[in-house]
């Protein structure tokens, strides 16, 4: 479970979001303005980032608060899983990242996997949909669910991309290190659990 003052930020934040769209009364508006800052105020004495940063990337946003949506290819060749190396940290993960508005779940897993790691894919079945709080990755100033889609290599070549270095194939066993902000080790052995049990129930938050 995530840290209380970082529920309460999110909570207060996505409250003033929704109250902004939908208020009329000059008065009220004002309130969720107050409430607003509150969040800014929370995430700025508990986060080593700028007032304004967290401004723009965390109180930003407008209309009604919903959750972020975040979007995991996993491919299997043979007893190997399929993960790119980010370039951001330097560690590992499964090709994925935000879904993108006018794709589906399925493109989004297809395109990010292209991009990432240069393989063509296809989507096969839907794995687990994951409320990123309950799963042990460090603090985040969004609330994310994670979706977690099945898909199989149809041709392409290993390759980086934009924000990957490297690719690779790696056996449940010998595992890199893992950009746990965007996958844990418990998700990825989870996984190799669909390998061998491919009539696993979909995983659900």
């Amino acid at each position: 479970m995530e840290e209380k003052w970082l529920t309460w930020a999110k909570e207060i934040q996505a409250i003033a979001q929704t109250g902004l769209e939908y208020a009329k009364d000059v008065y009220d508006i004002e309130r969720y303005e107050m409430l607003r800052e509150l969040s800014v105020d929370i995430m700025a004495n508990y986060t080593f980032e700028s007032r304004e940063k967290i401004r723009i990337s965390f109180a930003g946003d407008k209309g009604y608060s919903t959750p972020k949506v975040d979007i995991r290819g996993v491919v299997f060749k043979e007893d190997r899983i399929l993960m790119v190396r980010e370039k951001i940290d330097g560690k590992w993960s499964l090709p994925g990242g935000w879904a993108d508005i006018g794709y589906s779940p399925s493109e989004v897993a297809v395109k990010e996997i292209r991009e990432e790691s240069g393989f063509t894919a296809r989507a096969v079945r839907l794995l687990g949909v994951l409320d990123k709080k309950f799963h042990g990755h460090p603090p985040d100033p969004y609330h994310i669910y994670k979706l977690f889609i099945l898909c199989e290599i149809v041709g392409g070549e290993a390759a980086g991309g934009l924000e990957t270095s490297d690719v690779g194939f790696f056996k449940e066993e010998e595992l890199p290190e893992l950009s746990v902000g965007r996958n844990t080790e418990k998700q990825i052995r989870t996984m190799f659990e669909y390998l061998r049990h491919p009539d696993k129930p979909i995983m659900l938050d």
